[in-house]
């Protein structure tokens, strides 16, 4: 249900980006329209195919068939943007109409050059983004603990063990006490070919893995990817805490998005933290949701994902109304909690304007 509303919105986005196009100056003088049509037909045909033509095969033509389809629907989004401005200058064409042609062809190449920034940094390495959490009555053997957090990973096809890898070398190179992956391990709908296992295993930390699901997790073989994760020798959190150490505790809950549509999103992080021991408590939550609930329930510090920052301006702005901590460092309270922009990427290999982060979160004694 979710594909077809991206599909259709795709469908009416090129749609209005074609007819605004063919009119742009240069186009208009040098392109036969009919080219454009061909152009079009392809790349919807790449679009409507995308995540649905067979995709858990180890083809790699279905792959650029993805890889064109979804990195089609970040450009339609950009280019809709570019020739929306034009469009509200004008008054939809009413005004400035011996200028519109070349106004327009401005738009189409300003689209065109945010898509080639957008598809550069959505390819580009994850930054490491640094925090120095202070935290009341952490247990002295854990003050200087390295926590690095990685989100978002959305393996599956367009995202594979090759990406993963070197992911996993940024994230031993931080030397951490302690590893989470805060949901959307797996993009849910589709599954990476090669060896996941082995590259998994080689994530190691003193004080352990520890993952939570996210919602693309539960749209999958959540059963099959559970196991793969514990094979590895990840410690999977669904609704439940574990004593790290004497005194500090992680705890971690099912994805609040999922839950809020059984109307349990609410009873989440109590049941999480049910019976949990006194001292500082860690709570790893997908969905940066109901972080006053876990303040007032004794939660130190809340690490969260999902929002990909918006991923490409400015969707950021509508992410935003949902989820109003979309990146980096808040307060719940005196609580604090850090939200990931994502490692990886859903949808289109694009971000516009940051790239995708892996979190080297230091904890220190208050």
């Amino acid at each position: 249900m979710f594909f077809l509303g991206v599909l259709l919105t795709g469908t009416l986005l090129q749609f209005y980006i074609f007819q605004r196009a063919t009119s742009a100056s240069f186009l208009k003088r040098r392109l036969p329209r009919n080219l454009f049509m061909v152009a079009g037909a392809i790349l919807w045909t790449c679009l409507v195919m995308a995540r649905t033509a067979g995709l858990n095969i180890d083809n790699p033509l279905l792959y650029v068939v993805d890889l064109v389809g979804m990195d089609w629907l970040g450009i339609l989004l950009l280019m809709s943007v570019s020739f929306l401005a034009v469009d509200i200058c004008t008054g939809f064409g009413f005004f400035l109409r011996p200028m519109l042609p070349k106004l327009r062809a401005a738009a189409l190449i300003t689209g065109a050059v945010l898509s080639v920034i957008a598809i550069v940094q959505g390819t580009r390495s994850p930054v490491i983004h640094r925090y120095d959490i202070h935290l009341p009555g952490l247990p002295r053997p854990m003050d200087g603990a390295v926590i690095v957090a990685a989100s978002d990973l959305h393996l599956g096809v367009l995202i594979g063990t090759g990406w993963l890898s070197a992911r996993v070398t940024q994230i031993q190179e931080q030397h951490p006490d302690l590893v989470v992956l805060l949901g959307d391990t797996f993009d849910g709908n589709t599954y990476p070919q090669g060896d996941l296992l082995s590259v998994f295993k080689r994530i190691t930390a003193p004080l352990g893995v520890w993952v939570v699901p996210g919602n693309h997790d539960m749209y999958g073989d959540w059963k099959r990817n559970r196991a793969l994760l514990t094979e590895a020798g990840f410690n999977v959190l669904d609704d439940r805490w574990a004593e790290v150490r004497p005194g500090f505790v992680i705890a971690g809950v099912e994805d609040l998005t999922i839950a809020s549509r059984l109307n349990r999103d609410k009873e989440a992080i109590p049941k999480a933290l049910s019976g949990h021991p006194p001292g500082t408590t860690v709570l790893l939550s997908h969905t940066p949701w109901h972080a006053e609930t876990a303040a007032d329930a004794g939660v130190s510090l809340m690490l969260s994902a999902h929002t990909h920052g918006g991923q490409i301006w400015p969707f950021g702005y509508l992410v935003r109304l949902r989820y109003p901590m979309i990146e980096g460092l808040y307060k719940a309270g005196r609580m604090p909690v850090i939200v990931c922009r994502g490692t990886g990427t859903w949808g289109p290999r694009m971000r516009l304007w940051q790239r995708g982060e892996i979190l080297r979160i230091t904890l220190h004694s208050q």
